[in-house]
């Protein structure tokens, strides 16, 4: 389907119809005229095809009645030739007919993109015109012959051969042609030397019928075109139609992912926004109407602090959601400068000190010497870390251990691995972890539960910076959480930043 444009959404509709209208008729036009280019009669290529298997298969249905023709002329010829002469003569034609049965059973077994159209109609050509030489043979019989209506029968019976010639043949004009030539050539030599009123009479008529035969073959040929370009394009529109409703049921497809998505979000949001605010607004009506009366200091303090902290869950939840949200629609701007990733990990590992000691945690931090400084939004990658880390500090349980290992990669870039001795996550909950609002059995369990926004913001940003994110985890085997930044963001000209020393928390 064709994009549309914001500008279009905004004005509530989508392409313009007599744009893709127009866009549709350039598109037929030019394949039409390229297959005209390379066909050898000017015609699409499938319609010289067509008209070929045409051909091939109304010679092979007419096979029965020609060969009933054949015997009843021969049958008549009898009463004025010799017997003997008229089955050598039934014998050529009935030679000539097969070996043009022959010829169209071999391109019907033939696949159309293994024919050659020019040989095959020259082929299909030589074939009519043998037939034609071998009906014309009759004339050569009869031209001693004086008995009475020798003349007209032998006309009459090449009459009749020149009309089945033209309806079997009407899809190839140059096989028309090729099996009428002998036939007219014949019967012009046959009445040349007659002056007679009879002769003259029925040469006037042979030529006359050969004349309309010729016509009412360019008229067949005219109208199997037609026939063949009504149904080509008959084909194209239902194949479009098709299109249309396969690009319309992926449309609704995806609209009705989308409005369950929105609804997911809309039902996720409310639960999670709802919360800290009831706890704001009702903490703060018990402070304004002094319920405990104006001396209870502490526990107005300690809804103070109930209301500090809902009101700093609410806002970090907040900027996750604009972050994510800025992230998906592309209009997360990056502030990129050379910083130090191994001086951000001991930034946020200081940060985070604390929570991990109150949980009996140990935090060990480990880079590798004089690593250079990269280009990044230092915003970016602190939120990266600091997401990671306190995911790690969060669910690895009481005296875990938690490894950070800042080095090269392979390929020339850096990394920042984290990797905790948690219970892990299972293989098939990394695709729901990883997904927005998304939460595992282990997050269910936890009594501190976050949005489920802090991966997929990881994963966002490092796919701005072009590196890479890698979740490896197993049941009761700790997590491994992996970023790498590409060799291209590594800053080789600028010396490195004094490197932090290894701490222990």
């Amino acid at each position: 389907m064709p994009d549309v444009t914001a500008e279009q959404v905004q004005r509530g509709r989508g392409p313009d119809p007599s744009s893709l209208a127009r866009r549709k008729h350039v598109s037929r036009e030019v394949k039409s005229v390229r297959e005209r280019l390379t066909s050898s009669t000017g015609l699409e290529r499938a319609f010289d095809n067509e008209l070929l298997r045409v051909f091939a298969q109304y010679r092979l249905s007419g096979a029965v009645g020609t060969l009933v023709l054949v015997i009843g002329i021969a049958s008549a010829a009898c009463l004025w030739l010799p017997s003997g002469r008229v089955a050598l003569w039934s014998g050529a034609v009935l030679a000539s007919t097969l070996l043009i049965v022959a010829l169209s059973r071999r391109y019907l077994s033939k696949a159309p993109n293994e024919v050659r159209l020019k040989r095959w109609r020259r082929l299909f050509a030589i074939g009519e015109g043998l037939h034609g030489l071998s009906w014309a043979l009759l004339l050569l019989l009869f031209a001693p012959v004086d008995a009475p209506g020798a003349k007209v029968f032998a006309t009459t019976a090449l009459l009749i051969v020149s009309a089945l010639t033209v309806m079997l043949s009407a899809t190839i004009p140059i096989a028309v042609y090729a099996g009428l030539t002998p036939i007219i050539l014949g019967i012009m030599a046959f009445f040349w030397d007659r002056r007679d009123m009879d002769s003259v009479t029925m040469a006037l008529m042979a030529a006359s019928a050969q004349l309309f035969f010729i016509f009412l073959a360019n008229r067949l040929y005219a109208s199997s075109v037609a026939s063949i370009g009504f149904r080509a394009e008959k084909d194209a529109l239902i194949a479009e139609l098709e299109t249309a409703n396969a690009n319309s049921d992926e449309a609704r497809r995806k609209a009705e992912e989308a409005n369950l998505a929105k609804s997911r979000f809309l039902a996720t949001m409310s639960h999670e926004l709802r919360t800290p605010l009831n706890a704001i607004l009702g903490f703060s009506e018990v402070m304004k109407n002094e319920i405990f009366g104006a001396h209870a200091n502490a526990a107005y303090k300690e809804y103070s602090g109930d209301i500090h902290g809902s009101g700093q869950h609410l806002l970090n939840l907040i900027n996750e959601i604009l972050d994510l949200s800025r992230i998906e629609a592309g209009k997360y701007e990056l502030n990129e400068e050379a910083l130090s990733l191994a001086g951000i990990v001991d930034d946020c590992q200081h940060m985070l000190a604390l929570r991990a000691k109150a949980k009996g945690q140990s935090v060990k931090a480990l880079a590798e010497l004089d690593l250079p400084r990269v280009w990044a939004d230092e915003r970016a990658i602190r939120q990266v870390v600091l997401n990671v880390l306190s995911n790690a500090i969060k669910f690895t349980p009481q005296g875990g251990e938690i490894t950070i290992k800042v080095g090269w990669t392979k390929a020339g870039g850096q990394y920042v691995s984290i990797t905790d001795t948690g219970p892990g996550i299972p293989e098939n909950e990394i695709p729901i972890v990883m997904q927005s609002f998304g939460r595992g059995s282990l997050a269910i369990k936890t009594a501190e539960q976050g949005s489920g926004l802090g991966l997929p913001i990881v994963k966002g940003l490092i796919d701005l910076h072009g590196g890479g994110f890698q979740l490896k985890s197993r049941p009761r085997a700790g997590t491994e959480v992996t970023i790498t930044l590409p060799a291209e963001r590594v800053m080789d000209a600028l010396a490195a930043l004094p490197e932090p020393k290894t701490r222990a928390a």
